[in-house]
């Protein structure tokens, strides 16, 4: 029997779930920065710098700070699918999920911005690979399928092997 794939930001898992260290999704403030949280002030900063960009600017930020980057929704089985592939490649992906972030964060503007950037509606999952656009889990799957994915995955410095 495959157990489904389960993120958690921390604690210990539940008996009979799944959960791989490479897969385990940041806390939501890494996730928005891009950075790891090393230091309260800088994290601030960064966070009111982040708020004071607009959406296209900080889904550029976002997406040049991180080697790997999906925007996802929680619901969306099309997202848990680019995330289970990435885990299943090594690759530890930052995830931005809209719709856990805040009243006030913006995140609805940069769907729109998404849908602008991806060319269709819904625009996630939306994947980010060396700060450059891929698309949706088609193109995803497509460069996985012809052999283009693992080595972009090396060039961003995602993966390893």
């Amino acid at each position: 029997m495959m157990q489904g794939l389960q993120y958690r930001a921390g604690g210990s898992s539940a008996p009979g779930t799944v959960a791989s260290a490479a897969c385990r999704r940041p806390a939501a403030a890494t996730l928005q920065l891009g950075r790891s949280s090393v230091e309260d002030d800088e994290e601030t900063m960064t966070r009111t710098a982040m708020m004071s960009m607009s959406p296209l600017e900080r889904v550029q930020r976002l997406a040049s700070d991180n080697a790997v980057l999906v925007f996802s929704v929680t619901s969306c089985c099309m997202c848990h699918v680019v995330k289970r592939l990435f885990c299943g490649l090594g690759v530890n992906p930052a995830v931005f999920e809209l719709d856990e972030e805040g009243e006030g964060t913006g995140s609805s503007d940069m769907e729109k911005v998404l849908v602008r950037l991806v060319g269709k509606k819904p625009a996630v999952p939306a994947v980010f690979i060396g700060g450059e656009l891929v698309g949706g889990l088609d193109r995803l799957m497509a460069a996985h399928i012809s052999g283009e994915l693992v080595p972009k995955l090396k060039q961003a410095g995602a993966l390893w092997l």
